[in-house]
């Protein structure tokens, strides 16, 4: 499968920092340039603990990979 459109690029990112949130949350230090994942979505506008943002990304990658395919 091709990533052509910018709606599959960005639900294919939001899949990749849940997944490095969750090998942070098991212990691993997970960074790109100096910044983890967390910081990197904190960044983009997620508020609370790691298990929050967590919890807010599973969605909002699960609807944004439903709209990247539909699309």
């Amino acid at each position: 499968m091709v990533l052509t459109t910018p709606e599959q690029i960005n639900a294919y990112r939001l899949r990749v920092l849940r997944q490095g949130l969750k090998a942070e949350m098991h212990g691993m230090r997970l960074t790109a340039k100096g910044k983890t994942c967390y910081a990197i979505l904190k960044g983009m506008g997620y508020k609370g603990t790691k298990q929050q943002v967590f919890d807010a990304i599973t969605i909002d990658s699960e609807n944004a990979l439903a709209e990247a395919i539909n699309s």
